[in-house]
């Protein structure tokens, strides 16, 4: 197991639930393990001027930044976007700033699909793929082997917990590698609803 990427990204289970704070014009989104306890939690940054073009320009054009931190608010991954006309990358970077991801988006009717690229070589990571709508995408390795799925469906404990329909799982398969790729996948997908919205 490589130790040197966050514990955050070491559990294969991801369980993602939405808050709204309308004051600061930005979503938070807290994440918890299968047991149930809070591991961490995404945010946006925004500054005050930020927040003030949202409300005269279009912010699918806009620059974003989401940033996953765990409980003790100690970062874990950025995920960021600049300036964009149409579909620009959108970047992932562990706590040191590196970049251990690109993603690409395509949508197509209500089927986005992300592509997640190794920066260096600009080689397929991962693809996710799925239904908007339905709240069904699939995760698959660049063999095009299915090794996630994000849903709004689950068993077990949590589903007690998580009613509402702003929440959403993201599963792992277990055996896949702990590396800085994995980094980049879960990442994307715990941040998925948050970067769809700001594409919209």
């Amino acid at each position: 197991m490589n130790q040197q990427i966050p514990t955050f990204f070491l559990g294969d289970e991801y369980f993602i639930d939405e808050k709204v704070n309308f004051l600061k014009f930005t979503n938070e989104y807290k994440v918890y393990n299968e047991q149930g306890a809070q591991i961490g939690i995404i945010k946006q940054r925004m500054s005050g001027w930020h927040k003030f073009l949202t409300l005269l320009i279009n912010k699918a054009m806009m620059p974003f930044q989401l940033e996953i931190t765990d409980v003790n608010d100690q970062l874990q991954a950025t995920i960021s976007r600049g300036w964009t006309f149409w579909m620009s990358k959108i970047s992932v970077t562990d706590p040191n700033g590196v970049e251990v991801g690109t993603i690409k988006q395509k949508f197509k009717f209500f089927k986005p699909t992300f592509t997640i690229s190794e920066p260096s070589t600009g080689d397929t990571i991962a693809q996710i793929t799925g239904d908007w709508k339905a709240w069904n995408f699939t995760i698959k390795n660049a063999a095009g082997v299915e090794m996630g799925k994000i849903s709004k469906k689950w068993a077990g404990a949590m589903k007690e917990i998580f009613t509402s329909a702003d929440k959403y799982n993201v599963s792992i398969d277990p055996t896949y590698a702990e590396n800085k790729q994995k980094v980049a996948i879960v990442a994307t997908a715990i941040t998925i609803d948050m970067v769809l919205k700001e594409s919209k």
